[in-house]
């Protein structure tokens, strides 16, 4: 059992006290005109840009348009988001409306029933068909137990194109044309390839799910989950190699497994890496913040001097051009809500407008999210709100890049991809083979199978 797993019955009973002071909304109180209380747990990186103007811009005007609904908003990013996410859901008292994702990192929210489905919620109000049909499918444990923003690809390939021209160096039409460049570049002090490893889910979410996609086809996980391959076959244990390649020739450096989340942006924003990998979320990372008007990367630059693509035609990949993606994060409603209550209303009511048009929008126009709500016409926005290039780059990206493969920790259970996190940790310290890691991830594939 992980760390963050360990809840002692101190802190339960602590966090049951908590929770316990937020007394469920009714049809009385809102009749008597008192304000339902609802409780929020949001995923937010206070210091990303516009970050701060999230708060203005989505949660204040929510409660200056909703004034009989009182937001108690508890943010947290990262590890401890996770962490206190696994604390509720132990304490069985998770908040009103919560950040979750479709599947891996919330696993235990879907498979717990802590959230309530929310497809009535939509068909009641005719909003199901306003959103893309993939968003509003069944989830990891067979309903729809959140809203999502959109869609996610995990792997992007972020190109400093001025080192490249600087360097003599064109844009790489293969893995062998990257590889070629780690001599040249590193004669100059310079990375090929800029990433935060130190966080175990990056290398799997960001890099590994699009190689594993490439060398075990679109519906690898459909043949495993029929059993038709393991993961000791070559299609997992080339992808293994491959990251053990990387690590091995240079393109990553090793001293990215020290690397917290995040860090090294501004180093390839600042030409010291000729590419950075990350999800397609960071765009907004590295675009302008509307509070203080700063911008990692300028407008001007983004337009001239960088670009958003994936690594390109790995040796021996059965597909080509492919990138891992999943349906995005999103919003859920604890189950604890009671059903028909006035406090139920509101939480869907906040669940409407942060997956509603005007939150959508505003979300693409800073680079946060691609939107799910069908109402929202992004080639419309991006022209009329002359948005910045990294939003329309990010567009032709997603026409350009296809097909979507599984993210490992979008279909596999914590159990078996948690032991591909440390493995491929493992690999890039040297300290394990990539036979060695198949075997392992194999052995937590059986036990997990036999227990369910």
């Amino acid at each position: 059992m992980t760390g963050f797993k360990r809840v002692s019955v101190l802190a339960l009973a602590l966090l049951m006290v908590v929770t316990s002071v937020f007394a469920q909304g009714t049809k009385e109180d809102a009749a008597a005109g008192k304000q339902i209380e609802l409780t929020v747990l949001n995923y937010i990186d206070m210091s990303e840009p516009n970050s701060a103007n999230d708060i203005t811009m989505v949660w204040d005007k929510f409660e200056a348009e909703n004034p009989d609904i009182k937001i108690v908003r508890e943010d947290l990013f990262n590890e401890p988001f996770h962490q206190k996410t696994e604390a509720y859901v132990a304490s069985g008292q998770v908040p009103d409306v919560l950040y979750m994702w479709p599947s891996g990192r919330s696993t235990s929210l879907h498979t717990t029933r802590s959230v309530k489905d929310l497809k009535p919620f939509l068909e009641k109000d005719g909003l199901f068909d306003q959103y893309n049909p993939a968003t509003v499918a069944p989830q990891f444990a067979g309903y729809l137990a959140m809203l999502p923003n959109g869609v996610t690809t995990t792997h992007m390939l972020y190109v400093n194109t001025k080192v490249l021209r600087d360097n003599g160096l064109a844009m790489p039409k293969s893995y062998a044309d990257m590889k070629a460049m780690v001599a040249p570049l590193k004669a100059k002090g310079i990375d090929l390839i800029a990433m935060d490893n130190m966080d175990a889910w990056v290398m799997q979410s960001c890099l590994f799910s699009m190689v594993v996609g490439r060398f075990g086809g679109v519906d690898w996980y459909d043949r495993l989950a029929a059993g038709k391959i393991s993961f000791t076959d070559e299609w997992f244990v080339k992808s293994l190699a491959l990251i053990e390649d990387m690590y091995k020739s240079g393109m990553i450096n090793r001293n990215s497994l020290t690397s917290p989340y995040g860090s090294s942006r501004g180093s390839f924003a600042t030409g010291k890496a000729a590419f950075y990998i990350d999800g397609d979320w960071s765009t907004g990372a590295f675009q302008t913040d509307i509070t203080t008007g700063k911008a990692m990367i300028s407008p001007a630059l983004q337009q001239s001097d960088f670009e958003l693509m994936v690594i390109p035609n790995l040796p021996g990949e059965v597909i080509h051009n492919s990138n891992s993606g999943v349906i995005g994060t999103g919003w859920g409603m604890s189950a604890n809500i009671p059903a028909g209550s006035a406090k139920e209303e509101a939480a869907w009511r906040l669940i409407k407008y942060l997956q509603g048009e005007y939150v959508q929008t505003y979300r693409l126009s800073t680079g946060a999210s691609f939107p799910s709500n069908l109402n929202v016409d992004v080639e419309k926005v991006v022209k009329e709100k002359n948005l910045e290039p990294f939003i329309a780059k990010r567009a032709a990206y997603y026409a350009a890049h296809t097909p979507i493969t599984p993210v490992v920790d979008g279909v596999l259970h914590s159990d078996v991809y948690n032991v591909i996190n440390v493995g491929l940790q493992e690999i890039g310290l040297g300290s394990k083979t990539p036979m060695q890691v198949a075997a392992e991830v194999q052995k937590a594939w059986d036990t997990w199978k036999k227990n369910q």
